[in-house]
């Protein structure tokens, strides 16, 4: 068995950015789980199983990679799931300084390794709530999330996302 990597997120709603990672890291690891975070206190626009659902159809070409649901600290996530190191898209200095205080937290509370990837550039000024943004006032997203991301949140919206 080779080496099990974890990529934690909302994705409310997953954009191309968050599938940039996610391919790039499935080509880098053995298997890859993408854990879908069920926050309800963070009021998500689509709940956990559409957006595992969404992401899974975006990911379904790549055969190493798993979606799931997870609510609770990542730490006990990632150690009942036996991943060995988490992986963390960057886009910018922003993210890292939020970002590098939970990877130092995780290892302290478990030991846990975070590996951070750079966003590729196209995407470095891409997230989920300027995508719901734009999408809530009828702007075009279809070059940020997959197509049929794009749909649902037309649907959710009433827009023409």
């Amino acid at each position: 068995m080779g080496l099990t990597a974890l990529c934690p997120g909302t994705f409310d709603p997953v954009t191309n950015g968050h599938i940039d990672i996610i391919e790039r890291a499935a080509r880098r690891f053995d298997a890859l789980i993408v854990g879908v975070l069920d926050n309800p206190s963070k009021q998500p626009l689509f709940g956990a199983e559409e957006r595992v659902g969404l992401i899974k159809e975006a990911v379904h070409p790549l055969g190493n990679v798993e979606v799931e649901a997870f609510s609770g600290l990542l730490v006990e996530y990632v150690t009942r799931r036996g991943a060995d190191v988490v992986v963390k898209g960057l886009r910018a200095l922003t993210d890292f300084e939020y970002e590098i205080q939970m990877a130092q937290m995780n290892h302290r509370l478990a030991g846990v390794e975070t590996l951070f990837m750079t966003t590729s550039p196209q995407w470095s000024f891409l997230s989920s709530s300027l995508v719901k943004e734009v999408a809530r006032f009828g702007g075009d997203v279809s070059s940020l999330v997959p197509a049929h991301v794009a749909g649902r949140l037309a649907d959710k919206l009433g827009s023409a996302a």
